[in-house]
């Protein structure tokens, strides 16, 4: 008996096999098949507090609202809606860049007094964060209030 290479049929067989290994590893039938998202660069902070965006509704566009935070205590936004959003602090001092539907933005530092933000995409959601103490941020002036 002697040894024979293999044919052309058992070349397809194989490469056929190997590519149904890769397709199934790579989410075709299964875990993380969902469209993927873009979380803004360095994503949430696990110690800071965060606050979700629900969509368009103007005061009613984040949850909580108001938000609470500590002196100095880092916010980010969490975008559960299906479109990018953009949060500003009211005074300028702080942007969050776009988040995509699903991404966390970048925390920012709330100053000690609480501040009032918007979304620079949608001018029409509002929101603000009260200082620890429960007292509400500084009174909000301009287009966004």
């Amino acid at each position: 008996m002697r040894n024979e290479e293999p044919g052309v049929a058992d070349y397809v067989r194989r490469a056929a096999l190997a590519a149904a290994f890769v397709v199934a590893g790579c989410g075709g039938g299964g875990y993380g098949g969902g469209t993927p998202t873009t979380p803004t660069p360095g994503g949430g902070n696990t110690g800071a507090t965060t606050i979700n965006i629900v969509g368009d509704r103007g005061g009613q566009s984040f949850t909580p609202n108001p938000g609470t935070s500590g002196q100095d205590q880092m916010v980010n936004w969490r975008n559960g809606d299906g479109v990018v959003h953009r949060i500003v602090l009211n005074d300028g001092t702080a942007d969050t860049g776009n988040i995509s539907p699903g991404a966390t933005s970048t925390a920012i530092r709330m100053p000690a007094a609480g501040a009032n933000y918007h979304c620079t995409l949608h001018p029409g959601m509002i929101g603000s964060i009260r200082a620890a103490s429960g007292d509400p941020p500084p009174p909000c002036t301009g287009q966004y209030c």
